[in-house]
């Protein structure tokens, strides 16, 4: 591990719209990966910030957009608030995130630290679908999706399985075996869709772990499988991001 920068930046979107986001690195001269790290539903939060300099510290320049600024900006809620993140999850529309994804990308892209042909996505619970569309709209070498509802169709929505054809990168899925947002005919049809198109993928459920095992934060927190996802995404991007 190595020292670490932090700060926040305001990204221009081609909307016309302003966007904050928190970028962290590696504190030397040297180009380095570069990783988009997307939100849950709740905003860029100290989570959320927090996994963002857990990836500098292992040699990644990141930069988490904070996706409700059209609606919120600069706002988190805690994880006990959903009713009043609601609101602010609805108005996001593919366009506009598809927006937030290319502007963010191109951040990344013209920071002189970032290695520009070495971009992956991780995202974690709403971040797992954005950044599974990530993969879809960016030249990305890899993404990783953690427990990503509204991938496969639901009842609230089509999905973004439409998109599969469109998937440049690797993808690695994270599912918690006991986790009743996303259920098993979903989790199913997400990597049946890929196993289709021969897309390449790795599809790893947790059998005892519930949503957002991840968040050391929340109550759902599986130490075990969080350490092990943690490791097996290091892994997976720094194989993909050479």
């Amino acid at each position: 591990m190595t020292g670490i920068t932090s700060h926040d930046v305001t990204i221009h979107v081609s909307d016309g719209t302003t966007m904050n986001a928190f970028a962290s690195r590696p504190n030397d001269e040297e180009c380095h990966p570069g990783v988009l790290v997307i939100q849950e539903a709740f905003g860029v939060n100290g989570h959320i910030r927090d996994v963002a300099e857990r990836f500098a510290r292992e040699g990644f320049v990141t930069v988490a957009p904070e996706l409700y600024h059209r609606t919120a900006p600069g706002e988190t809620f805690a994880y006990n608030e959903f009713e009043k993140v609601m609101p602010h999850m609805r108005a996001l529309t593919e366009e506009g995130l598809s927006a937030d994804l290319r502007a963010s990308y191109g951040w990344l892209t013209s920071n002189n630290c970032v290695q520009s042909e070495a971009i992956g996505a991780v995202g974690y619970c709403m971040g797992g679908r954005v950044s599974f569309l990530a993969n879809a709209v960016l030249p990305l070498k890899a993404a990783v999706s953690y427990y990503g509802g509204g991938i496969a169709p639901n009842p609230t929505g089509p999905g973004l399985l439409g998109h599969v054809g469109e998937l440049r990168a690797p993808v690695l899925f994270y599912w918690g075996g006991k986790d009743k947002h996303i259920p098993p005919e979903q989790r199913r049809a997400v990597v049946d869709a890929l196993s289709a198109a021969g897309k390449s993928f790795v599809n790893v459920e947790f059998s005892d772990a519930d949503h957002a095992f991840f968040c050391d934060q929340r109550p759902s927190y599986n130490e075990p499988a969080a350490r092990q996802s943690w490791a097996l995404t290091l892994a997976f991007l720094r194989d993909n991001l050479r």
